[in-house]
This record gives structure tokens, sequence and C-alpha cells, in this order.
């Protein structure tokens, strides 16, 4: 017969073991949850550079540049892949962007009833991806604008990310994720029905910004940074939806993921391991 002494140690390490099993539960959800998050506000923060580089710097836009960087996540390091795209951004490697910059969004002047389609020609493969004018008539005419002043002629795609979600970020001339057109753009889109179930379908272009969740500050303030989803991303709907990648776009878009993304740099930026550099990026009307 068992003593009730006995029982209560029984209980006691029932008690004890089910303590430990929560815990344990607990720490790999949070393990899980901070790899999401980590990925998601390195897009907000690096996208959001386009906010601090309207215009010049002055002394209080340098140091929020060196807080943004420094409260950026780290991504792990990943090994060096060979760089698919190597002879083709060696033969470009004298082109450098235009330094421009517009002291405000150009006036809407797009046929917001049309598809127009942007086209990258960059040293991996071209990618091209049509805009839809009538969801997003502010971000479409914008890079309509954009392209059309040569803006985004030899800049590089500064950012992949492939762990939590998966994608590749460009539209920034410095190349470190702090450039920007000198304007902000409106939020648009955001209860898009692709949207559903807080992810952004693989194929799907949408803006970088530097809005936060936690604080509910940062809206409207992408600039020409943006990012091209390679593989469905669980992302909550804070991100301008506005185009959608040409079956030969994606093709170019995994090799450029398979390759993989370099170590954080100084700026926290994983750069693509691929060298992908647009060499000229044109809109045309469909």
């Amino acid at each position: 017969m068992v003593s009730s002494e006995q029982r209560r140690r029984q209980l006691a390490r029932e008690k004890y073991l089910r303590q430990q099993q929560r815990r344990e539960t607990a720490r790999r959800k949070a393990r899980q949850r901070n790899v999401v998050i980590a990925s998601v506000l390195a897009v907000v923060l690096a996208g959001g550079g386009a906010v601090a580089a309207a215009g010049a710097f002055s002394g209080d836009d340098k140091d929020k540049k060196k807080d943004d960087a420094a409260s950026t996540p780290s991504a792990p390091a990943t090994s060096k892949a060979p760089d698919p795209c190597a002879k083709e951004a060696k033969a470009v490697a004298g082109e450098k962007p235009k330094k421009m910059s517009f002291k405000k969004e150009p006036a809407v002047s797009i046929d917001k009833s049309a598809t127009y389609t942007m086209k990258l020609e960059t040293t991996c493969g071209d990618i091209s991806f049509d805009m839809d004018a009538a969801k997003a008539p502010h971000t479409v005419n914008s890079f309509d604008f954009l392209a059309g002043k040569g803006y985004f002629d030899h800049t590089k795609c500064h950012r992949l990310v492939n762990q939590g979600i998966y994608v590749l970020q460009c539209g920034d001339p410095q190349g470190t994720g702090a450039g920007g057109p000198g304007y902000t753009l409106p939020d648009e889109n955001l209860k898009d029905p692709s949207l559903k179930g807080n992810t952004y379908p693989a194929g799907t272009v949408a803006m970088a910004n530097q809005y936060n969740a936690q604080t509910k500050k940062g809206r409207n303030s992408g600039g020409s940074q943006f990012f091209l989803v390679y593989k469905d991303s669980p992302l909550p709907p804070d991100y301008t939806p506005f185009g959608k990648v040409s079956e030969d776009g994606m093709k170019v878009l995994q090799k450029i993921a398979k390759a993989g993304a370099a170590p954080p740099d100084q700026m926290q930026n994983t750069a693509p391991n691929a060298s992908v550099v647009i060499n000229k990026a044109t809109v045309g009307k469909s």
C-alpha cells in the first residue's frame, strides 16, 4: 500500500515533469518566433532607410541610421556559395548608379485602368513583373517615374533573406538599405485578397518600409526599395503589394536564392552571394 508521503512525492514529481515539458515547449516556440521576427524586422528597418535618406543627412539622421542598424537582429552566418552571376557582374563593374533626389512625389499621371510591366535587366537574367495601377496607383506611378529617370540603373540588390521569410530586396542606389528617392509613398492595397493568412505568396513584389507593428508608427514610409518574394513568406499585410513576377522571372529569382546569402555586414544586410546588379529598369504599359 502506498503511504501518503509516497503519494505526495509522486504527485510532486509529476507536477515537476509537467512544468519542465511546458517550459521546453515555450522555449521551442520562442525560438521559432524569433527567427520570423528577426527576418521581418530586417525588411522593415532596411527598407525604411528610404525615409532617413530623404534629402541630405543631418546629425540626427546619422545617429538614427546607426541606431536602426544596431537594433536590427543579425541573421545566421552562411557559407560562401559560388556566384552564378560573377562573369556578368565583372563586365559592368565600372557602371555606377546616378545620384538623384526629388523633393516630392511625382503627380499621378499613369492610366489607372491599365497594367504596367517593369523589366529589370540584371546580371543574373531578366526579371519582369506586372504592376496593378488600379490597386496601387501611387506606387506604380512612382516606379514609372523613377525608371524613366534611370534611377534604378546600375543598382545592386543588397539583401537576400532566406530564413523565416524569403525575399530579395532591391531599389537602393546606395546599396546599403539606407537610400531613397527623397520622398515617401502612401501605403496601398494592404487588403489585397492574395495576402490571406498573413502570407505574401511567392511571386509577390511589395514595398519595403519603416512600419513598426509594436509602436504602430511608420505608416506611409515607402520610398524606392522593394522586395521580390521567391517563396511563400509569413508577413503581416503591412507592405504595399503592387506586382507579380513572371514565370521566367521566378526562375531567375530561384537561381539567385539558391546561391544563398553572405553573413551580415555592418549595416546588418545579408547580401546575396549572387552579384545581382540591375543594369537597366524600364516600365511599359501593357
